[in-house]
């Protein structure tokens, strides 16, 4: 297997060596299974559980007072899950596999997919805050008894954060993406970014396996992991892909992303324009 990980783009973060420890973790537990599927899965969960990153436990609040996540999955034969606005949910990314996988739909959503994590085995009662998260919401003002049109001017002043988590990873045969997600910080409630749009967090061809993470709104405006997936397909190789890509983003949009792509040979690329980005990567001997 080879599997490579990100733990989001954005500001430098706080504590870079402890998440660079949790992210060398992330990528080697994806080298054991048997599959590119189980493999970003693996990967992905073990950042979603680190109060570290924005995914699952540790993810950002919306303009409500409520923790909601979203995961986006995919595989080169173009089976594809999602799933979104999920309250109490910290394993995103099982979610969206299981749509991918035990539905006939692509995106589930809000109270819905909770419920079918939860006919599926998936825990949705999890306290998805930490001691970061909730400092930080105690410093706002608290909007959560206003109106939606009341909260809206609040909304524009805070709104902001890039992290998300995710992993690609091929057998050398199949390839599969997956993009996991707290969102960005104090969005209006019930907001969806790019992570479980299909071709903007997340994208798989025949040839490539694409996970993205940045400014959401401008990732999906732009197509990010697809556009990066199209450029492997037509010859580029990961690394050139990924630079050209994060460039012609930035130049476009004038917003901050990353992103990660692997291709059917196992080669490699990372890109990001931002601050940081921390990546690792994990090949079985």
């Amino acid at each position: 297997m080879h599997l490579l990980a990100h733990g989001g783009a954005g500001s430098r973060p706080g504590e870079p060596t402890q998440r660079q420890a949790v992210l060398d973790r992330a990528a080697a537990a994806g080298v054991d299974p048997d599959s590119p599927a189980e493999a970003v899965v693996a990967a992905v969960t073990v950042l979603e559980s680190d109060p570290r990153f924005n995914a699952g436990v540790g993810s950002a609040v919306q303009s409500d007072g409520v923790i909601r996540t979203d995961g986006g999955f995919m595989l080169d034969d173009g089976t594809t899950g999602a799933a979104c606005s999920m309250p109490g949910v910290e394993r995103a990314i099982e979610v969206a596999r299981l749509v991918a996988e035990e539905t006939p739909h692509i995106l589930l959503s809000g109270d819905h997919a909770v419920e079918f994590a939860r006919a599926h085995g998936v825990e949705t009662d999890r306290d998805l805050w930490c001691d970061r998260t909730r400092d930080r919401w105690a410093d706002l003002s608290d909007r959560s008894g206003a109106g939606v049109r009341d909260q809206l001017d609040w909304v524009r002043e805070q709104f902001g954060g890039t992290d998300t988590v995710g992993a690609v990873a091929t057998d050398g045969d199949r390839l599969a993406a997956a993009t996991s997600t707290g969102g960005r910080w104090a969005a209006l409630a019930g907001r969806v970014g790019d992570v479980p749009q299909v071709g903007s967090g997340f994208y798989a061809s025949t040839e490539a396996a694409v996970s993205a993470t940045g400014a959401g709104e401008a990732i999906a405006r732009f197509g990010l992991a697809r556009r990066v997936a199209n450029a492997i397909d037509d010859g580029d190789d990961p690394q050139t892909a990924t630079d050209r890509l994060i460039r012609a983003f930035g130049s476009e949009t004038g917003e901050q992303a990353g992103v990660i792509a692997v291709d059917s040979a196992g080669r490699m690329g990372s890109a990001f324009n931002s601050e940081a980005m921390q990546t690792a990567s994990a090949r079985e001997r």
